[in-house]
C-alpha cells in the first residue's frame, strides 16, 4: 500500500506497523528480539505493530534497531521548495539582470560621443 494523504491516520499507522513487522521478520528477529535491541518494551512493539499509536521516542528507537532512521530524512526533509517559492526566486533574479547597457555619456561635453575612443594612455592631439 502507497501511504498518501488521502489514506487516514488509523490506515498510515497501519500500514507503518505492517510493514515495521515485516523489516523486523526480514532480519528473522522476534518481537522480543527488536524490542531488547531498541530498548523499548515488548508491549510497545506488539502496539507499533497493530497500529497503534506509540510515543514519537519509541518509534525513532525502533526505525534505529531496524536501521532505517534514515529515511525520516525523506520522510521529512530538512526543507521543501515550494513551487510558487521557486517562481517568486526566478522572478526576482530576472528583475535583478541587467536587460541592456548603458550608454555612457559625458554630460558636460557634448562632443564627447564624435570623438574617437582613446585608451587614455596617449597624448592629447586634439589641440
Amino acid at each position: 500500500m502507497h501511504i498518501d494523504a488521502l489514506l487516514t491516520d488509523e490506515s498510515v499507522l497501519a500500514e507503518l506497523g505492517r510493514r515495521l513487522a515485516r523489516h523486523r521478520l526480514e532480519r528473522n528477529w522476534t518481537q522480543a528480539e527488536l524490542a531488547a535491541t531498541a530498548g523499548v518494551g515488548q508491549a510497545t512493539v506488539q502496539r507499533a505493530e497493530r497500529g497503534e499509536s506509540v510515543q514519537m521516542t519509541s518509534m525513532v528507537k525502533l526505525l534505529r534497531a531496524l536501521e532505517l532512521l534514515g529515511g525520516l530524512d525523506a520522510a521529512v526533509p530538512a526543507s521543501v521548495e515550494l513551487p510558487i517559492a521557486r517562481l517568486e526566486r526566478e522572478q526576482r533574479s530576472e528583475r535583478k539582470q541587467r536587460r541592456r547597457a548603458r550608454a555612457r555619456r559625458d554630460r558636460n561635453d557634448a562632443d564627447a560621443q564624435l570623438r574617437p575612443w582613446r585608451w587614455g594612455d596617449e597624448p592629447d592631439t586634439s589641440g
